[in-house]
């Protein structure tokens, strides 16, 4: 699904500076949060359409997203095994026998691209934590069970998090 160039901490860097520039939107907020989960994990809870950074110290950053559509939607435990900057996409079998007339391969830093300006693979491949060409879904169920947020969202968690860290995601 991504044929990519993998993460460079100075490209996370330039990107999140230059989306500040840009004056986005800040979506995202700091809010309690004690579930006991430990620093650094990341919860999505789908019903919320919600993403929490959890920080540790009883609060975690929030921010909205869009997740799976009815039908689409998964739980379960799993971690981010790969970070990439503005990856090509390649539609999953699913989804090109809904949307034939998609291409095989959309490049990456294409408008088309629905991975947006960064995605994070979860591990099994099939799903990831990514950007959007479609800001408006945010807040919606509109995937095929990625969890997708704002661009300037996937490019302040993207600094933030590594491979390896822990996601959950909860309905």
């Amino acid at each position: 699904m991504f044929r990519t160039v993998k993460y460079r901490a100075r490209l996370a860097g330039a990107l999140t500076a230059a989306l500040c520039v840009a004056g986005a939107a800040q979506a995202r907020e700091v809010v309690p949060f004690a579930d006991g989960i430990g620093a650094g994990t990341i919860v999505v809870r789908t019903t919320e359409r919600r993403l929490y950074l959890v920080n540790g110290d009883g609060t975690a950053i929030r921010y909205p997203v869009a997740v799976g559509k009815p039908g689409k939607q998964w739980s379960g435990a799993t971690q981010i095994d790969g970070k990439y900057y503005q990856p090509d996409w390649s539609p999953p079998a699913e989804v090109k026998r809904d949307n034939p007339r998609l291409p095989n391969l959309i490049r990456g830093g294409s408008p088309s691209n629905p991975m947006g300006v960064a995605a994070m693979t979860l591990r099994g491949g099939e799903y990831a934590i990514h950007g959007t060409n479609r800001p408006n879904s945010i807040g919606t169920f509109a995937s095929y069970g990625c969890i997708r947020m704002y661009n300037q969202d996937i490019a302040d968690l993207f600094g933030r998090v590594t491979v390896g860290t822990q996601v959950y995601v909860m309905r």
